[in-house]
């Protein structure tokens, strides 16, 4: 049989290609469709137009363009969130809507108009020339030309009329106001007794049947599990895993330091001092021979004595900034002044002085004060740092020719890492008790949000798949596969009966403190006038005095047309309070100002109306987001679709 295949071997691999080759061209073809399709599928419709994927990818990517402009130090992890994806969606559903109502409504902006609010508008002055046309080199740093400046801002103000009539226009009744502010920033005079849970601990005693009991109940269970969690192993492709594979002789490492040596040295610099005489290079022949002849004569003066220098320079020197420094520049480095005077400071040893030297400025007197750099660190000194960095560019080289292949490696043998780890050399590592959010001691990749989602996606928990290789950290690839899993279960009572009594305990002291206090409540309203044992005080929301939120609640719901008014607050497994309201007063002067108050509320209300009429209008254009719009393999994966 083996001899039938070795003799028609040529006739074999002809029909195999025949057989292959179509399939390959099928499914080359298939891949490109599928693709296309994903970028085209719908993921909205507004008003019977669709918003397809590569649509919501591009307004993704504006919406952080104009984050990174305005902060370009912003980390771009903020970005790569079910969220923030999400939240780029409702705006660009947001858009489409205003669009087609403005359109609907004929809310036309006309060229007067826009000529008008762009020459005005404070926001666009960094656009505008000084005889007010565009400025259109400002509009190229924001990747836009002017036709696309004009329809955007065009269609920015069509979209602002369309909620404008309703926000612009709300107004607030001075009742309405009144009862929201005073909700807001009434002081009230109370007194407060309380019934703390910790005071009733040692009153319960919970026996082994009701820790049981407890235990048992479906709410309690939650209490006492334990998290999933997954030991998994995982491979990284990273700078450092390449390096320990690259080695660089030293001839290889000194040629480096040769092409490299001005790296090595201290830059050489020169302290100086000089006596200026002014002559502009375009100044007539006799302007410029007569400050030459002031110099030539000034330099004769301190040659003879040296030592005089500083005093001659702060009487004649005609460069302000260091005339009355005696003439002094300070330290300066080759590049920081003009060719001819730094040419003649750096010919000069310390304490030599120049003859005169002719400038753009004029004619200057220089004398060396001090020297230093031009210090060579040695190869023997500088060989670990020239090492590292050498492996270094050598490993980004070779990451950037191996990142695909590992991609493409991890998705191809999807049932162990090993392959992939022995191709390219790469540690093989394990890791137990990975939960699906980092731990608070979590680094590298494990301390990922994408890596730990995709360990524990179904393929990866299910079916024991690689993960695909994630991009955790720059020149950082990763991918793992779960070893063993064990899901979220209930621990046995004997681990936590004491986390189960200690809970139990709480409960029911909480719910003798509420006992007592609803008992203490109805003695209190069948005796109003009965005094409580703390001495009143005066609250509001913005000076709670340690009260918590839900007694200040409380405090400012109470019923005030009868005083005192008198309320029971339950707080959980804090315990119970009783509050007396005595005292109804003003407002709080320190809170609020009460006209800067009453139009923040108008400005609230208006922003209530103008959500309400959106959501008309979404209902109005048919607004549908699509269920798979959020699904495995959308820009928002994890998200859920939000409401119509």
């Amino acid at each position: 049989m083996f001899d039938f295949f070795r003799k028609h071997m040529r006739v074999l691999q002809f029909i195999l290609v025949l057989l292959i080759f179509p399939s390959f061209v099928l499914l080359g073809i298939n891949g490109y469709n599928n693709s296309n399709r994903d970028q085209n599928a719908t993921v909205a419709k507004v008003a019977g137009h669709d918003i397809t994927r590569s649509e919501w990818e591009v307004a993704q990517r504006d919406q952080i363009e104009r984050v990174r402009r305005q902060m370009p130090n912003v980390d771009p992890k903020i970005f790569d969130t079910s969220e923030m994806k999400r939240q780029s969606l409702d705006a660009l559903v947001r858009d489409r809507v205003m669009m087609a109502a403005a359109e609907k409504l004929n809310l036309v902006t006309t060229d007067d108009r826009l000529q008008r609010l762009f020459v005005s508008d404070p926001q666009f002055a960094f656009l505008r020339n000084p005889d007010g046309s565009v400025n259109k080199d400002a509009l190229g740093a924001q990747g836009m030309s002017s036709e696309m400046f004009a329809q955007r801002l065009r269609q920015d103000i069509s979209m602002r009329q369309v909620l404008l009539g309703v926000a612009g226009t709300v107004f607030a009744p001075a009742a309405s106001a009144s009862a929201a502010l005073d909700a807001m920033f009434q002081q009230r005079e109370v007194q407060v007794q309380r019934f703390d849970t910790k005071e009733s601990l040692a009153k319960v005693a919970p026996t082994d049947a009701d820790i049981e009991t407890f235990y048992k109940e479906p709410a309690n269970a939650v209490q006492f599990q334990a998290p999933e969690q997954s030991s998994i192993e995982y491979v990284v492709l990273d700078l450092d895993a390449l390096k320990k594979g690259i080695t660089v002789s030293d001839e290889d490492l000194r040629k480096y330091y040769t092409e490299n040596l001005v790296r090595y040295t201290t830059p050489e610099e020169r302290r100086a001092s000089h006596i200026l005489i002014k002559a502009e290079k375009d100044a007539p022949a006799a302007d410029r021979a007569k400050a030459k002849a002031k110099a030539e004569t000034l330099l004769a003066e301190v040659k003879k004595n040296p030592a005089s220098f500083a005093d001659v320079a702060r009487k004649n020197s005609e460069d302000p900034g260091s005339a009355e420094k005696g003439g002094d520049l300070d330290f300066f480095a080759r590049g920081s002044m003009v060719k001819p005077f730094e040419d003649a400071a750096f010919s000069l040893k310390q304490g030599e002085m120049s003859g005169v030297v002719e400038s753009d400025f004029g004619y200057h007197i220089i004398q060396v004060t001090g020297a230093r750099g031009g210090d060579k660190k040695s190869f023997e000194a500088v060989h670990a740092e020239i090492e590292n960095e050498v492996k270094t560019q050598l490993a980004q080289k070779r990451y950037s020719e191996i990142a695909s292949e590992f991609t493409n490696m991890v998705y191809e043998q999807p049932d162990s890492l090993k392959p992939v780890a022995d191709k390219f050399r790469l540690e093989l590592r394990s890791a137990q008790n990975i939960r699906r959010t980092p731990g608070p001691e979590a680094t590298g990749p494990l301390a990922n949000p994408k890596f730990l989602e995709a360990l524990f996606a179904s393929d990866a928990l299910v079916k024991k798949r690689n993960t695909e290789a994630l991009e955790t950290a720059a020149s950082q690839m990763v991918s793992g596969r779960v070893v063993t899993y064990s899901p979220a279960h209930q621990l046995p009572l004997a681990d936590v009966k004491a986390k189960v009594r200690e809970k139990l305990m709480t409960v029911q002291a909480a719910a003798l403190a509420r006992k007592l206090g609803e008992a203490r409540l109805a003695e209190l309203r069948a005796a109003p006038a009965t005094a409580l044992a703390d001495a009143p005080q005066t609250v509001s929301r913005a000076q709670p005095r340690e009260l918590s939120r839900a007694v200040i609640d409380a405090v400012l719901k109470a019923p005030s047309a009868t005083l005192p008014s008198i309320v029971g607050v339950d707080l959980g497994d804090q315990g119970y309070a009783v509050v007396k309201v005595t005292k109804v007063l003003g407002r709080d002067p320190v809170a609020a100002n009460a006209a800067q108050a009453q139009t923040q509320y108008a400005q609230a209300w208006g922003d209530a109306e103008s959500q309400a009429y959106y959501a008309a209008l979404k209902a109005r254009y048919k607004v549908d987001i699509k269920a798979n719009a959020f699904g495995a393999d959308s820009p928002a994966a994890g998200a859920s679709a939000p409401a119509n």
